[in-house]
């Protein structure tokens, strides 16, 4: 068996030199892998006596056995040896200041929504929701716009490809006003609720989008009017803007679902080239309000010579833009990573 010793040694001595993991491989493969010496060897052993193959057999398992224990201890030493290598190039100064986590953003729709959502259901108002694909019937007919009526050509709206049935042709809902006559088929008045959500007409510039989001309000009950309208408005204004005088006006306007209406302008000035809501000699569109016209009460199931109703709306983009000074509505759906972290809001902020 001087022939093993021979390779024995060999191995071992090159084993002792290596300095390099893909080496260690290449010396392990020439010796124990298919074709390897080692392997080789134990090919031999078919053409001795069963004798010779115990004896020469044990030889070369004990062989093998001592180049995978080299093979193994001078792994690890080049394991440690790349280690400490790269850890001595990657120094870290425990003394610098941390780096700072980059949290997500809370969108500012996201934000207002909350703040709206806050706002109203202090007044008692209830979060009511309906479909996005919504159809002729609840869209328009059921607001007091029926077919060919002159107020269905303000609306720049997406039909879907489908078959009309009964309630008319399918549409993306160009307001959020569906889903009070949805809300009155279900509640028994008196109630108040109020929606948010999202609406869509053709339209795109720096001030509309062909998607875009809607608040409105209902409120169904006895004995109220314009004075309370007028009044929920102002307070509902002066929290959201968080200054402690509104001066706001009525406009008289045409809403075919409320008869009279009104736009609602809110006063404003300029302080350091921001815009300061409630004060000032300047005026701004903000919302549009109006008693529920008796036709949309029938529509609604609901009783009109018992009860009223108090509708008011906005855009809930518009409101963000004024509230944090966003110049494009386009933004609001680009949501570049810029954008966002201009706008957006710290989700843990106080």
């Amino acid at each position: 068996m001087k022939e093993l010793d021979k390779l024995l040694a060999i191995c071992l001595s090159e084993i002792a030199g290596c300095d390099d993991v893909k080496k260690l491989d290449s010396i392990k493969s020439l010796v124990l892998g298919k074709n390897g010496k080692l392997t080789e060897m134990m090919k031999g052993l078919r053409d001795l006596s069963v004798e010779e193959k115990r004896e020469q057999g044990t030889e070369i398992n004990r062989a093998k056995s001592t180049i995978l224990e080299n093979l193994k201890i001078k792994a690890d030493e080049l394991e440690l040896k790349e280690l400490e290598k790269k850890l001595s190039a990657e120094k870290i100064d425990v003394s610098m200041p941390a780096r700072s986590c980059n949290f997500g953003r809370l969108h500012p729709l996201t934000k207002v929504t909350e703040e709206v959502s806050d706002i109203l259901s202090s007044y008692g108002f209830i979060l009511a929701d309906g479909p996005e694909i919504e159809n002729e019937y609840y869209n328009f007919t059921a607001l007091n716009m029926p077919e060919h009526h002159p107020a269905r050509t303000m609306h720049d709206t997406f039909y879907v490809n489908e078959l009309a049935d009964d309630f008319g042709r399918k549409l993306l809902r160009t307001h959020t006003s569906p889903v009070e006559i949805r809300t009155m088929h279900t509640r028994k008045p008196p109630f108040r609720m109020f929606s948010i959500g999202r609406t869509f007409r053709s339209d795109y510039d720096a001030t509309h989008t062909p998607m875009f989001s809607q608040i409105e309000g209902l409120i169904i009950d006895k004995d109220i009017g314009f004075a309370n309208l007028k009044w929920l408005l102002g307070d509902f204004l002066k929290r959201f803007f968080g200054v402690s005088k509104v001066n706001m006006r009525f406009r008289p306007s045409f809403f075919p679902f409320t008869e009279p209406s009104a736009e609602v302008d809110i006063a404003y000035h300029e302080e350091n080239k921001k815009l300061i809501f409630g004060t000032g000699d300047k005026w701004l569109e903000i919302a549009g309000c109006g008693v529920l016209h008796p036709n949309v009460l029938e529509a609604g199931r609901v009783d009109a010579s018992k009860y009223r109703g108090l509708a008011f709306g906005c855009g809930l983009e518009r409101l963000t833009s004024l509230k944090y000074g966003i110049p494009d509505l386009r933004g609001y759906f680009e949501s570049t990573v810029n954008w966002r972290n201009s706008f957006g809001f710290y989700p843990f902020a106080k």
